[in-house]
């Protein structure tokens, strides 16, 4: 009777392991999914010392704050224009991200936009970022608004813009796509003030393009 009951608990506690260990697998995933962002320890080199909040989701905002560090190096000049595009969109992408996070409301926007990040930071240091064509579809959350901004957009890559304006084309270009999710979301007073910094950066961009090239404020 006594060995009986030993194996009953036994059996138990291998059941209970064994359950624990799938809830655990699957939360896990769970999280993975909800952040957009995979198991990568992106702080393991040091590259934020700070001491990890308690809360899940300081912890995930510190995680991005070591992927923009981790961004910086592919920024600099002694890069190539698509390596330093590519950066400075995946910077803009975790500054979306962030700010989801930061008003509490982390939702499939915010973690398409770490995904987006993700990618390209992985992309970068696989040296595989030159493979991306910089024409991109918008999220589903997104829609095409103010062609008129996407049209400059669209002409300075033509013209290989990307090697005088990396950061402002990178920044215009989430600018309108985060401006155009708000609309969609909660409106025009929420997207207004995401479409003027975009006109700002590409106003820049374009000032820059002109300026490297010469060509008299027009796009060629």
């Amino acid at each position: 009777m006594l060995k009986s009951s030993m194996e009953a608990a036994s059996y138990k506690r291998h059941i209970y392991t064994t359950l624990s260990a799938v809830l655990l697998l699957a939360t896990a995933s769970s999280a993975s999914a909800a952040t957009g962002l995979s198991d990568t320890d992106y702080c393991q080199d040091g590259a934020q010392d700070q001491t990890p909040s308690y809360t899940y989701q300081s912890d995930l905002q510190q995680t991005m704050n070591c992927m923009l560090t981790q961004l910086e190096p592919y920024q600099q000049t002694d890069k190539t224009p698509h390596q330093r595009y590519s950066a400075y969109k995946a910077q803009a992408w975790l500054t979306y991200a962030i700010h989801q996070g930061s008003i509490n409301s982390y939702t499939s926007d915010g973690a398409y936009a770490a995904h987006a990040a993700e990618f390209l930071l992985q992309s970068l240091k696989n040296d595989t970022v030159d493979q991306i064509d910089l024409f991109q579809d918008l999220p589903d959350t997104s829609a095409l608004m103010r062609p008129d901004l996407w049209a400059t957009l669209g002409a300075l890559k033509d013209s290989n813009g990307i090697a005088s304006a990396p950061r402002e084309m990178a920044f215009s270009e989430i600018a309108l796509i985060w401006a155009a999710t708000n609309q969609c979301e909660r409106g025009w007073r929420e997207s207004s003030p995401h479409f003027r910094m975009a006109d700002r950066w590409l106003e820049q961009a374009r000032e820059a393009y002109v300026n490297a090239n010469d060509c008299s404020g027009q796009l060629i």
